[in-house]
């Protein structure tokens, strides 16, 4: 009897034995695949406590959680020849656990060599513009690009991203320039804009005023008001360049009234327009003057009215000094002189013709 007793308890305890080794427990984020002497069950095990055959049954835990990797730098030259350097990081789970542990040795692994592949062709088709500035794009490419190899391994991509992208020390320089001369035209344009907004607003406000004169002195004061309210010890005014207009116009139309007035005095006088005086060039090169001019001076200034007197009288002694000029200078040019400083003898007794 005590015998059977130990044979009872010997078997229970193997039993226990044997069931603690092979019960196993699967977390909520794993799936079990067993392995029955080499041979992959049908179904993976779920997570919670599973009981597999000792020393027959071999159970592979895989992770079913989104694995974060890094793709390292890769170097290439862009479709516009310019060399940079490009990091991304993918984002994957597995989908089929079986799948992955049969159909691939290390999936991490053989995932990160796709990548890093798949970035260096795609830094190969794409413009430098677009790995800059429009990415979205080449994100899709590059998970299109990691999709298809991990279909057939069991995984699912569920995100790819470009983290960064390293320019040389000269391409920066160089787009730092044209960014500048970007921003130069634009603020250039923007002030042009400006400019000619406001030479339209002026010219409307121009041709108000110009229907209303008083609204410019309006504006005069209003800029006077304003220039007074900083406390400025001095006041500039400007000076309208209308009222220099206005002078100008009230001169012109001033004198051509004085000729108008003398024109008719002079033809009921009677009095011969005299020719302005020479110049002393053209007196010396021209022959001496006739005598008539100063005798006629003379009775025209006896016969001319008073209101034109002055006038003749001017132009009298224009033509008499004209005369001495001309006579001197030839004097002074003639070889045959006896004098020789070139003068005439000096008649005292003889007064002068204009006297």
């Amino acid at each position: 009897m005590a015998v059977v007793v130990v044979v009872v308890v010997v078997v229970a305890l193997i039993a226990l034995i044997t069931a603690a080794r092979g019960a196993r427990v699967i977390q909520q984020y794993e799936r079990g695949v067993v392995f029955r002497l080499g041979r992959v069950q049908g179904e993976t095990r779920p997570p919670g406590m599973t009981m597999v055959v000792p020393i027959m049954d071999r159970v592979r835990k895989v992770n079913v959680q989104i694995v974060t990797m890094p793709v390292p730098a890769q170097e290439g030259i862009t479709r516009d020849n310019v060399t940079v350097r490009v990091d991304a990081v993918v984002y994957f789970r597995v989908r089929d656990p079986v799948r992955a542990i049969v159909e691939v040795q290390d999936y991490t692994y053989a995932m990160s060599q796709v990548a890093q592949t798949s970035l260096r062709s795609i830094i190969g088709k794409s413009d430098l513009d677009d790995l800059l500035t429009n990415r979205e794009p080449l994100n899709q490419g590059l998970a299109l690009m990691l999709d298809s190899p991990a279909v057939g391994w069991g995984i699912e991509i569920d995100r790819v991203e470009l983290k960064d992208v390293a320019l040389p020390e000269s391409m920066k320089r160089s787009m730092s320039r044209q960014a500048e001369a970007e921003r130069e035209r634009r603020s250039r344009i923007i002030t042009a804009d400006g400019e000619l907004q406001a030479s339209e607003k002026l010219a409307a406000a121009a041709q108000v005023m110009s229907q209303t004169p008083t609204a410019l002195q309006l504006r005069l004061l209003q800029t006077i008001v304003e220039v007074s309210a900083e406390k400025n010890s001095t006041l500039i005014l400007p000076f309208p360049v209308e009222l220099l207009r206005y002078l100008d116009n009230a001169g012109a139309e001033l004198g051509s009234r004085a000729a108008e007035r003398a024109a008719p005095a002079a033809a009921a006088a009677g009095t011969p327009e005299l020719p302005a005086a020479p110049e002393p060039a053209a007196a010396a090169a021209s022959p001496p003057a006739s005598s008539s001019a100063p005798s006629s001076a003379p009775s025209s200034g006896s016969s001319s009215p008073s209101s034109a007197g002055q006038p003749d009288l001017l132009r009298t002694m224009a033509a008499k000094l004209a005369e001495a000029m001309s006579t001197e200078d030839e004097q002074v040019t003639s070889p045959n002189s006896d004098n020789p400083r070139g003068r005439p003898p000096e008649t005292p007794d003889e007064p002068p013709a204009g006297a």
